[in-house]
């Protein structure tokens, strides 16, 4: 049985789940059973209610997003009178300390005080969305392979903080501290959140192109409708279709527009419709430092990644920008205020 997925011009083709590749470990045949991956996921099921080994869930039948606006203030600007102090993300977690995307990541940066929590999510074979950044998982982990075509139980059994400790993690002792070295799936991610002892937002990006196409929001707005979180939560993507599909779904959930560069017509102060929050890198805003602006005039709210120097920090406070993402919360944090 052939599923359709979408390529990067935006054309459907078919794809026929076939043999990932050989990893570390690798268990075929079965579901996911936590244990030696991912314990505190044990409760989970290995594939979703309604679906098949190999298939990803299907699309909710409608919006069922709880009705939870929020909004984002923008910031009057450098020296204004009630400015608001810029929101910082953790980026990947306290990625500068500790392996990125690991559960340990996310609470050293909620103990180092971020604001928020930032996550790239891609989708499993068999239906889960997991925190990895790159479309294959060889640079994170001891295993290879790409995340769409590995089971959960696949990347549960690897290794995916040790390669920011050792030089070569295929021969890596054993690491004790299970929280820093297994994969995390966003469900665990959430259930962090909502657990936290302080408010903590958290911002959502899917990874574009996927073989799943737009499987990917549906099932992200499947979770986030089972925890409403209490918090401000907004989905963010390079893609603007993925970003549609989420409005589609849930119309009061923000979307923030990423850029590598800004385009004329971003810099003319027009972003996809529905979306509110402008998403440029901070090489896009070292070029057109104008741009905050004329975000800001046009109504959007301004989140600027990845700011890790502190002259770049230096120079998003004087821009006024609402936002940044950043690997080193604590030291950003201590920056600015």
């Amino acid at each position: 049985m052939s599923i359709a997925h979408e390529a990067s011009d935006g054309r459907k083709a078919a794809y026929r789940p076939g043999r990932p590749d050989l990893i570390p470990g690798r268990r075929h045949g079965g579901g996911y059973r936590g244990g030696a991956g991912l314990p505190a996921e044990s409760s989970l099921p290995s594939v979703l209610p309604g679906t098949h080994p190999g298939h990803p869930p299907p699309r909710p039948s409608g919006p069922r997003w709880h009705d939870n606006p929020v909004s984002f203030p923008i910031s009057p600007g450098p020296g204004a009178a009630g400015a608001r102090p810029i929101t910082v993300i953790a980026h990947r977690g306290a990625s500068e300390d500790v392996p990125e995307h690991t559960l340990a990541a996310y609470r050293r940066a909620i103990e180092d005080g971020a604001d928020g929590l930032e996550c790239d999510v891609r989708l499993t074979s068999d239906g889960h969305l997991v925190c990895v950044h790159d479309r294959r998982i060889n640079r994170t982990s001891n295993g290879r392979g790409a995340v769409s075509a590995l089971e959960l139980a696949d990347l549960a059994a690897l290794d995916f903080g040790s390669w920011k400790e050792y030089p070569d993690p295929y021969e890596s002792p054993e690491h004790e501290e299970r929280e820093r070295t297994s994969v995390l799936t966003l469900d665990r991610l959430l259930r962090l959140v909502a657990d936290a002892p302080r408010p903590v937002e958290l911002a959502i990006e899917t990874k574009h192109p996927t073989r799943w196409a737009g499987q990917v929001e549906a099932r992200l707005l499947e979770l986030l409708d089972r925890y409403r979180l209490t918090t401000p939560v907004r989905v963010m993507s390079f893609s603007a279709r993925s970003l549609h599909r989420v409005r589609a779904g849930a119309p009061d959930l923000p979307t923030v527009l990423l850029t590598h560069w800004l385009l004329p017509r971003h810099r003319e102060g027009r972003l996809p419709p529905g979306v509110r929050i402008a998403g440029p890198s901070i090489r896009a805003l070292r070029a057109h430092p104008e741009y905050v602006a004329r975000a800001h005039e046009a109504g959007y709210a301004v989140h600027v990644w990845t700011v890790n120097e502190p002259e770049d920090v230096r120079f998003c406070a004087e821009l006024g920008v609402d936002a940044v993402i950043t690997n080193r919360p604590r030291q950003v944090l201590a920056q600015l205020r």
